[in-house]
């Protein structure tokens, strides 16, 4: 039986399905969202959201790029509310660059025990590269991850 892996998507991630396509990277980031967020609802793998998540969500301008982003989040299992735990993390994760919301999603993400911080934001995987040793979650950028992932399940089936 393949792992049931439990993944937290930051908005990033959340918005790229709906971004515009005509970019390659774009196009192949935001098919991977979709097929993860596929895997989500047909509960193969845990989809983990929290407030911090909706929080962001709601200062989308668009109205309907906003209603689309939070209809996504049909697909969690696992919501994590902030905590002043969480909220304390967070503070701490900004000391080393992470930005508010960001920092936020990271402690999230870490309080919930996910195998993976998704995320396409390549100053956010910098950043949480170069601080790799006091994060308590592993960032990687969605493409990358599925790939990686699919490949070790398609190797266990054989």
């Amino acid at each position: 039986m393949a792992k049931q892996y439990k993944l937290y998507l930051d908005v990033c991630c959340l918005n790229h399905p709906f971004d515009d396509w005509w970019q390659p990277r774009i196009r192949l980031e935001a098919e991977a969202v979709v097929a993860i967020l596929d895997h989500c609802q047909t509960g193969d793998w845990l989809l983990v959201v929290s407030t911090a998540l909706e929080s962001e969500i709601a200062q989308t301008p668009e109205t309907i790029r906003r209603q689309q982003v939070i209809d996504l989040l049909a697909a969690a299992k696992i919501n994590m509310k902030v905590t002043p735990e969480t909220i304390q993390r967070a503070g701490d994760l900004q000391k080393f660059g992470f930005k508010p919301f960001d920092a936020l999603h990271i402690a999230c993400a870490e309080a919930a025990n996910v195998d993976v911080f998704l995320t396409t934001d390549d100053r956010l995987l910098r950043r949480a590269s170069a601080h790799i040793d006091q994060l308590n979650v592993q960032g990687q950028n969605p493409l990358t991850w599925l790939m990686t992932t699919t490949t070790d399940l398609e190797g266990e089936s054989k």
